[in-house]
């Protein structure tokens, strides 16, 4: 579990969680993460230099026991898209 707390409570625990992991594989690369209510997820923006990237995590994703290890992988599989953008 990424964050205990709902909505836009859980968004700034969400955004420093994934800047330790981006950090780890990029300096470079800064996360910003905000809460969608209509869709009920999370936006999370990686940003290096010019290039931004954006994808969802889910709230099952960010509030299911477990499953941190999953979107780990997926944030650092995202990072290496960012690098790969032309």
């Amino acid at each position: 579990m990424i964050s205990a707390r709902r909505g836009d409570e859980a968004a700034p625990e969400i955004q420093f969680w994934g800047n330790a992991v981006a950090k780890s594989v990029d300096p470079g690369v800064e996360i910003t993460v905000e809460f969608d209510a209509d869709s009920n997820t999370f936006v999370v923006r990686l940003i290096k230099n010019s290039r931004v990237l954006i994808f969802r995590l889910s709230t099952s994703q960010v509030h299911t026991d477990g499953r941190e290890s999953e979107c780990e992988r997926m944030l650092k599989r995202k990072i290496e898209d960012l690098w790969n953008l032309i």
